[in-house]
């Protein structure tokens, strides 16, 4: 897909309209790169995050999961290195004062590129770009933006600023009462959920009792004060995290590391989203603290973007906590060594990181489902906008529709639902024409609806319908359950 400016405004617009997604504090404008998910935004939101939870710890007997706190230590990040390494470069324009992320300026300026045909030209454009950042020469960076015209949105001028780095952090006061040295209250939103998994790694392996190699997934709400937030949910200030760290002895991470990129990826595609929408993009720079990375990035409608990293972490956190805390973070492994025949003996495990924005996959599911379809005949012109989302992660099952308000039908109908409501999510409604309710669960994603009409009452039976393809049947209303429980499976 190229980049789709109007389908992703599209999207945007869906969102709000049918309660997905909104604005955060709209009511006052809004906040600049904050949103609130709605009533359907929130159950959509809830069973991607469960489908993920549930993948990682109950279908993996050695992977278990934690809920660590969003305030930490602030020795912490010192230890991580996130004190001192977690930043980006920033460039401002002189008469706008409006500052940019290198990156962004730079992928925006290929973006409008690739818009006018230009690929060829772009391409060369982003590989410079990720060549130059990866020995942090930011004057060549800066050349590049000069050389290539690069201009504000705002100002529409090249006058640029050298090229510094911000950190990403946000830090907050921790207490009732303010020290003379604010240094001594400091505490950050934690950028990241990781570090909440390493601090507790020996909690974890010994209450578990759990033996190398073994994994703590953990989901939660993380911080980063992105100068440049765009792109809808995609880049936010405030975000949530699906992250699985996977101990493993030094010395296997290669191929420990390979087969959680399969294992990721296979993942996604159980979704149904076609296998052509991902693509793996290994890291040009890598982090201080790996050995090897890369990206699952998938196809949104503003091209490929990064969807999931996947990081062999080395043993960098063990060791730094260790370091810093004083307290030892070893792992006694009683196996045998075939080298020495031996036992393993202590050891700082590596680890191998999985880490998945929540938001993100929100919206490629969401990107990947919607649909415009024309469904014009000679007779009449007609269209509906549908979401194709797989039944799992659809918000509302079933849609309970009696085809009138009286004779018995929405008794009837309460019925269904009654059987229904405890197994899964279900949507009772009666007011408009039966068209208008199928038309608007089209939009919601619900994949069935069941209308209750007057042959129910003779004979027991309803019309069920089917999203995608909009067929419809005469099934037994006492088979509809085991129908859409079926579906979910």
């Amino acid at each position: 897909m190229a980049n789709d400016t109007n389908r992703f405004q599209a999207i945007i617009s869906h969102c709000k309209e049918y309660g997905f997604i909104f604005p955060s504090s709209e009511i006052y404008d809004g906040l600049q790169a904050v949103y609130d998910y709605g009533q359907m935004g929130a159950e959509l939101k809830k069973n991607i995050r469960d489908y993920w939870w549930k993948s990682m710890t109950q279908l993996n007997d050695n992977i278990v999961g934690i809920d660590a706190a969003i305030f930490m230590h602030p020795t912490t990040w010192k230890a991580s290195g996130h004190v001192d390494n977690f930043n980006d470069p920033m460039i401002d324009n002189k008469d706008s004062k409006k500052r940019y992320r290198v990156d962004h300026l730079i992928e925006g300026h290929a973006e409008s590129l690739k818009t006018a045909g230009k690929d060829a030209e772009a391409d060369a454009l982003l590989a410079a770009m990720d060549a130059l950042l990866a020995k942090d020469d930011f004057a060549g960076l800066k050349q590049l933006i000069e050389d290539n015209k690069i201009k504000c949105a705002v100002s529409e001028t090249c006058n640029w600023t050298d090229i510094r780095q911000f950190n990403l952090m946000f830090s907050t006061e921790f207490g009732s009462t303010v020290s003379s040295d604010a240094e001594d209250n400091k505490v950050y939103l934690r950028p990241e959920t990781a570090q909440g998994i390493f601090v507790n790694f020996l909690n974890v392996q010994k209450t578990g009792r759990m033996k190398i190699p073994f994994g703590i997934a953990q989901v939660g709400k993380a911080f980063r004060n992105e100068i440049v937030a765009r792109q809808f949910i995609f880049r936010m200030r405030e975000f949530e995290q699906m992250e699985m760290q996977f101990f493993i002895r030094p010395g296997t991470q290669k191929e420990w590391y390979e087969k959680w990129k399969e294992t990721r990826l296979n993942w996604h595609k159980s979704l149904g989203i076609p296998a052509e929408k991902y693509r793996f993009h290994d890291h040009v720079k890598l982090a201080h603290y790996a050995d090897a990375a890369c990206d699952i990035e998938f196809e949104f409608p503003m091209g490929f973007k990064e969807l999931e990293g996947i990081h062999s972490r080395t043993d960098f956190d063990l060791k730094q906590h260790q370091e810093y805390s004083k307290k030892k973070q070893q792992y006694f492994d009683n196996d045998i060594d075939p080298a020495t025949g031996k036992p393993y003996g202590n050891y700082i495990p590596y680890v191998i990181e999985t880490s998945i924005g929540l938001d993100r996959m929100f919206l490629a599911v969401i990107s990947q489902a919607y649909e415009e379809q024309d469904l014009s005949t000679e007779e009449k012109k007609d269209s509906r906008a549908v979401l194709k989302l797989p039944v799992k992660l659809a918000p509302i099952k079933l849609a309970v529709l009696p085809l009138t308000k009286k004779d018995g039908l929405p008794e009837l109908a309460e019925q269904l639902m009654a059987e229904c409501r405890p197994h899964f999510r279900c949507f009772y409604e009666e007011k408009d024409s039966i068209g208008k309710r199928y038309r608007r669960m089209d939009a919601l994603g619900t994949p069935f609806c069941v209308t209750v009409d007057h042959q129910s009452l003779t004979d027991g039976t309803v019309t069920i319908r089917h999203r995608d393809s909009m067929e419809q049947e005469r099934v037994k209303m006492s088979e509809v359950r085991e129908l859409v429980m079926k579906a979910i499976c």
